[in-house]
Parts: structure tokens; sequence; C-alpha cells
């Protein structure tokens, strides 16, 4: 490929993630699935938040996929917790979040500039044994 269609193509590739990293890009691709929502959870989805009682696909139009999904289980039964992260330099500064992390070898230009950085963990979900919203736990300090 020449140089200037890989400059094109990433490009497209770019602004692709970049349409779905807001809600209003996701409300977009599921219109069923916010038509469904109540007139007050609409409200959050398109702020990006979400409240107690948001079902799975609820909780994907308002914040997008989550870096991480892990299984909880204690006395109470086998929970699922979304976990949201965003990326610092040494410091602490935000460098980025979302999906630019979930591939290394799509953003050298990140893991180059910044060797020292690190991840925090800032937003968990956990759905309880209905599949619906549970528990949120906020990162207050970051």
């Amino acid at each position: 490929m020449k140089p200037f269609g890989l400059l094109v193509a990433l490009l497209a590739m770019t602004l692709g993630f970049a349409g779905c990293a807001t809600p209003d890009a996701r409300i977009k691709r599921s219109p069923e699935v916010f038509a469904r929502l109540s007139p007050d959870q609409q409200a959050l989805v398109k702020e990006g938040r979400v409240a107690i009682g948001f079902d799975e696909d609820a909780v994907m139009l308002a914040l997008g996929l989550p870096d991480r999904k892990w299984t909880r289980t204690d006395a109470k039964g086998t929970q699922e917790v979304w976990s949201y992260t965003t990326w610092e330099n040494d410091l602490g500064q935000p460098l980025y979040r979302g999906w630019y992390h979930l591939s290394p070898d799509f953003s050298p230009v990140y893991y180059l500039n910044y060797p020292a950085r690190r991840e925090r963990e800032y937003f968990k979900v956990i759905f309880g044994a209905d599949r619906k919203v549970s528990v949120i736990e906020e990162d207050t300090h970051g």
C-alpha cells in the first residue's frame, strides 16, 4: 500500500473508532435499545452515566465496552463485574482511556512516549443475579 493510502486507511479507522467512543454514536448504532429505556434512563445514557437497575445493554450505550470483565463470587452468589480504566503517566496525569490500549500494537506513540505509564481503574459496575446493575463504584479522587 502506498504511504498516502496507508494514511487514509489509518485516518478512516481512527475516525471509526472515535465514533464508537461517545454515547450519541452508540445510541445511533442501537436505537432500539435506547428506545426501550425510560426517559430518566435515556437522559443518563446521553450524559454517559449509569444507575442501579440498568441492564448490560443500557450500560454499553452509556459507557461503551468495559476494559475488563470478571466474575465475583461471594456468599450471595456470582456477579459479573465490568471495569473501566484509564492510563496515566508516572506523575498521575491522565494520558488516555478507552479503546486506545486494547491493542498495544495499535498506538505505539503512547507506548514509546510514556514507558512509565500505569493503568488505573476509575469506574466499576457490578451486575446482580438478575443481570441488572446492583453496585456502582467510582474513583472520586481521579
